[in-house]
């Protein structure tokens, strides 16, 4: 077939193949320019999951009637002054209105702050209409009508109307962290209202729980660190405190949310061996740094971003959050202490599963349990008709005659603790001396129950100390160079030239954690020593895992992961065992050891090695609050 020019239409569509993917593409081109406008107020109004209508309208500065047919022509734009090198603005392009008007019906209308009257613009198939003079107060609102009747194959890739609109939702949430000045308002027939109000710079949870919940504020750290002129800021999840999936992990890169390979899994490295494999943590982080030093424009929807120097970016967000975690104080999850109390059930003689009505209160509900508890009053026991036979109270029921000791000498006693628990004694000062509380008592040879100033603790014993084991081992391990295991004869391992080079430039610090290689002809690399640590060692296997992991991030973190792997595996069957007796001192030697130990709050698998209660949860489940 011969060479031939493309309509501009056709260009238009094919072009749209790449910037408005879905639905929740168009939001987000369309919000971001209400962004770069200056918008204090941005409504969005969907139906259909977004393939009816999209509707963005906002209080921004407006677009003059005669640029008003620039806007929609393709690669017109105000926002790239300073070229490439130089963006400082969400939206850069001039791509996203033609792109939306070619495969939709676009209308556009503002008027600019200060101006008489209002304008719009109408683009169906690609065909501009306008301008024209229209009704609407200051700002700008594009509506968009029919997406991809132009293209009616891409409607068979969409997915239903609730999950398209689940996408709308998910891009608006991620936008709104970013700028916690803007109030967003998103409503529609296919949705349930979501307004996000305007949040100070004074509050900077405010926005980020009401996005990620109001747990997080509870259950997370501040993250600011700098270095060579990037600025990490933000709050990263405590370990216990993770979801089952990473769509709660917000990265930005100034101002810009991104979903970046790398910067997932510096993420995921930061949090590596304090959390378990298939968990994934909770985090909202900000990355600003010269827009010199960071490519935006290599991928169409711009989630994807380029460092000049990934290697300085991904070490500043593995040691802020580590150092974090390292220096925070023993915390537990306020989220695991919300499981253990939802677990706890009414009075065991309620068969109906809740609390019996209280007398005079009809059936009225409460939060806990079900029904309401009743209020008691104070006990009398002269005078209660079920007191003890021959007890303190006169026949009269009077009381009078009750002494101090009254309660004492028919208050039920135990005969004996039940085989299960066992009791240890405590300085009444010591509750409060410590973060863990002084030990009271061993239930079922592994949870060792402390009473601190203002509840009390639940401890695993064989997680917390795993994770003292584990710990003292790293720091062996890590603080000089590890032990390795000269091969009688070298193994040599072929691979590609730049995997070869890649290997030679970090033999240094290969060499530190035990493994010794070195250059053999232009293809191979020859494995001299292996870390005495991993025993015997797939040569082979080892080295193409590290040459692709170097390609991938550019740090050999797999050989690391190994050897903590084998440390971790050390401290599980080097640490007390469960069903083991311990005496009150070596119950508070342990607690202590946990205050002194940074990541102490979680094992090597990333469960909780203590839940805490509070005194005002305790005495929430027996109503007194």
């Amino acid at each position: 077939m011969p060479i031939r020019q493309l309509s501009e239409t056709l260009i238009d569509r094919i072009a749209a193949g790449e910037v408005v993917e879905r639905p929740a593409s168009v939001v987000k081109e369309l919000v971001e320019n209400a962004i770069d406008a200056g918008a204090r107020r941005i409504e969005i109004v969907t139906s259909g999951g977004g393939k009816s209508l999209i509707r963005v309208s906002d209080d921004g500065i407006g677009i003059p009637v005669d640029e008003l047919p620039l806007a929609v022509r393709r690669h017109c734009t105000s926002k790239l002054d300073g070229g490439l090198d130089a963006i400082h603005t969400l939206g850069f392009r001039g791509e996203a209105l033609p792109s939306i008007g070619s495969v939709a019906r676009l209308t556009l209308r503002s008027r600019r702050r200060g101006a008489d009257g209002a304008h719009e613009m109408v683009v169906a198939a690609g065909r501009p209409d306008g301008p024209k003079p229209a009704a609407l107060s200051d700002g700008t609102m594009v509506e968009v009508r029919d997406l991809f009747h132009a293209v009616p194959a891409r409607l068979k890739f969409l997915k239903s109307d609730r999950a398209e609109a689940g996408a709308i939702t998910d891009v608006v949430r991620r936008i709104a962290i970013a700028v916690p000045q803007v109030r967003f308002e998103l409503t529609g027939s296919d949705r349930s209202p979501l307004v996000l109000e305007a949040a100070g710079a004074e509050e900077p949870l405010a926005r980020i729980g009401a996005v990620v919940g109001a747990d997080f504020s509870q259950n997370c750290l501040p993250i600011d660190a700098e270095r060579e002129g990037v600025r990490l800021s933000g709050f990263a999840g405590l370990p216990v405190f993770n979801r089952g999936n990473a769509l709660y992990q917000f990265l930005y890169v100034n101002g810009r949310p991104v979903r970046d390979k790398m910067l997932l899994s510096a993420l995921r490295g930061a949090y590596a061996d304090v959390m378990a494999r298939d968990r994934h943590p909770i985090a909202v982080l900000f990355l600003e740094l010269d827009p010199a030093l960071v490519d935006v424009n290599v991928h169409p929807a711009k989630a994807d971003v380029r460092f000049r120097d990934p290697g300085l970016v991904r070490g500043l967000i593995v040691g802020a959050i580590r150092q974090a975690l390292a220096g925070a104080e023993l915390r537990a999850s306020t989220a695991a202490a919300g499981e253990m109390l939802e677990r706890f059930r009414p009075y065991a003689g309620d068969t109906q599963g809740g609390f019996a009505d209280a007398p005079g209160r009809g059936s009225a509900r409460m939060p806990f349990g079900g029904f309401a508890a009743p209020r008691q009053a104070n006990y009398d026991l002269g005078g209660s008709p079920f007191r003890p036979l021959g007890g303190a109270g006169g026949g009269d029921g009077s009381s009078a005659d009750a002494g101090d000791g009254a309660a004492d000498r028919f208050s039920p006693g135990f005969a004996g603790l039940a085989p299960a628990a066992r009791t240890v004694g405590a300085e009444p000062g010591e509750t409060a001396a410590f973060p863990l509380g002084a030990a009271r008592a061993q239930l079922h040879g592994n949870y060792i129950v402390a009473e601190t100033g203002d509840g009390l603790v639940i401890v695993d014993q064989h997680a917390a100390h795993e994770r003292l084991v584990y710990e003292a081992l790293k720091a062996a391990l890590h603080g000089k160079p590890l032990a390795s295991q000269l091969l009688l004869l070298p193994e040599i391992v072929d691979l590609p030239a730049e995997d070869a080079d890649r290997l030679a430039e970090v033999a240094e610090l290969l060499g530190r954690l035990g493994l010794g290689i070195e250059r053999f002809g232009p293809g191979a690399v020859a494995v001299r020593e292996t870390p005495a640590i991993l025993g015997a060692v797939d040569c082979p296997a080892l080295v193409r895992d590290l040459a692709d992991e170097l390609a991938d991030s550019g740090t050999p973190e797999r050989l690391r992961e190994r050897i903590d792997h084998v440390a971790a595996t050390m401290a599980c069957h080097g640490s007390v065992r469960s069903g083991r007796r311990l005496n009150g001192e070596e119950m508070n030697a342990l607690l202590r050891q946990m205050e002194a130990t940074p990541g102490s709050g979680q094992c090597n698998h990333g469960r909780p090695t203590f839940i805490e209660l509070k005194r005002a949860d305790i005495e929430k489940l027996f109503g007194r609050r």
